[in-house]
């Protein structure tokens, strides 16, 4: 588990609650600032992918293209002294609570072990939160889950703990196409996951996946209710398009109607999309973030190069 060391940004507030009756509006500020983390993470990502493979290597973990809503929806507004459990998410993480790309690529180099298994990470997830209760200091916890498990033993025990003790800790997963079992209807997961949270007393919020402006509405509501102490909260991004989440294993591609949808879903491009109904975006503004982090890229991969791999010091376990 990792404790962000990234400062708030100047408009983390932008977005809170105001009382009981719902949200402010999300500042243009914000708006932009979510977009340009977004593009960032899409281009550390393919980057990353590049330099591996140049190099002769696989990137331990699933890719994380397309789960850019999610990550920076939920982690953009946590604070310093909130506490992030390691999920398959932790490349895009990392990056969102301020580690620098040329950590990252450097880290990159590291033969490691990986992440604990979920659900050890789960149970120290709910060890923290319950540390922060015990002290009333406000802090939340955050578990990412990735996809959501065929199997959902450890996770009903997370959030039983979780929902006994009331214990300011958010659940994020993803249900996919992909995270379903053969055969089982699409619906099924979803309905399954939502009985046994509810049975354990924890609040299930269904988001779109792929709409990183839903996504982090409902976090901050999650976040808030989380901090004055009203216990904790599961927020599933459902993906609407079934996507694979990598580029290796079984080599299927899904039918062209499934590809079709995958374009169609990019959260990305729906972010694009919902700025433009603003009056927001521009493919200048989309230019200036792409050229200016592509050169921040550019001079971290080569001081990953140029770094001997005996200097590299294991500081972030990619998760597999």
């Amino acid at each position: 588990m990792t404790t962000r060391t990234r400062k708030p940004s100047p408009d983390a507030n932008a977005a809170q609650l105001t009382g009981h009756g719902g949200f402010s509006l999300i500042s243009n500020q914000k708006l932009l600032q979510i977009y340009s983390i977004m593009v960032k993470c899409r281009l550390l990502e393919e980057r990353s992918r590049l330099f591996l493979e140049n190099g002769k290597r696989a990137r331990k973990g699933k890719a994380c293209s397309g789960h850019e809503a999610a990550a920076v929806g939920v982690a953009i507004d946590l604070l310093a002294e909130d506490t992030i459990a390691p999920s398959p998410l932790d490349f895009l993480l990392n990056f969102i609570q301020g580690a620098p790309p040329n950590s990252l690529f450097r880290e990159m180099l590291v033969r490691s072990s990986g992440a604990a298994p979920l659900a050890a990470q789960l149970e120290a997830a709910g060890a923290a939160a319950l540390a922060n209760k015990t002290k009333k200091n406000g802090k939340v916890v955050v578990a990412f889950l990735g996809d959501l498990p065929a199997s959902l033993g450890f996770l009903e025990e997370a959030l039983h703990f979780a929902g006994v003790h009331q214990l300011p800790i958010l659940f994020v997963c993803r249900n996919s196409a992909a995270s379903k079992p053969r055969g089982q209807k699409k619906s099924a997961p979803r309905q399954d996951l939502a009985l046994k949270v509810q049975a354990h007393g924890v609040p299930c919020i269904t988001v779109d996946g792929d709409d990183a402006v839903a996504v982090y509405r409902v976090a901050t509501e999650s976040i808030a209710h989380a901090r004055r102490g009203n216990g904790p909260t599961l927020i599933e991004c459902k993906a609407l398009d079934g996507r694979t989440h990598s580029k290796t294993g079984s080599g299927r591609q899904g039918s062209p109607l499934v590809t079709k949808r995958r374009k169609a879903d990019d959260p990305l491009k729906n972010m694009e999309e919902y700025l433009t109904r603003k009056g927001l975006f521009s493919k200048e503004i989309k230019r200036k973030v792409t050229d200016g982090f592509n050169g921040e890229l550019e001079a971290a991969i080569a001081e990953a190069r140029s770094c001997p791999e005996s200097e590299v010091r294991i500081g972030i376990a990619l998760s597999s």
